[in-house]
């Protein structure tokens, strides 16, 4: 399988484009962009359930979504976030279906999963909270 490579100023012109033509409506397809690509992440980390979020980071961090991230029940800490540009809001919504899509993947059951928190505003890391859907 083929990659290629994006940088942040390119994802973000990218955001800013849909933005302009969808405006938030552009938020949802980005979310379920990231359960797209959740679905391979949580495929290879489930390769080892002991372990599963551990690889889950591990695979977060290979390709460049995050710098650090923090598993919980029902909260997701991270530091670094790719989609982390300076907004007024909350940026990270493929990374939140990312996150939605791991969660899911591991328990069986549907979640919501929500940022309540974005570096984009000048936090010090991407909170994500987790419930039961």
């Amino acid at each position: 399988m083929r990659s290629v490579k994006i940088n942040q100023d390119d994802l973000g012109k990218i955001r800013d484009l849909y933005e302009s033509v969808m405006a938030h409506a552009c938020h949802g397809l980005f979310f379920k962009e990231g359960g797209i690509l959740g679905k391979e992440i949580a495929t290879a980390a489930l390769q080892d359930k002991d372990r599963y979020f551990e690889k889950a980071a591990e695979l977060l961090k290979d390709r460049g979504w995050i710098e650090s991230v923090e598993f919980s029940e029902g909260e997701v800490k991270v530091k670094g976030s790719f989609e982390a540009t300076g907004r007024d809001g909350p940026t990270c919504h493929r990374l939140r279906g990312i996150i939605r899509e791991l969660y899911e993947r591991k328990s069986s059951t549907r979640v919501n999963c929500q940022e309540e928190e974005c570096a984009s505003t000048g936090k010090e890391y991407c909170r994500f909270l987790i419930k039961a859907a």
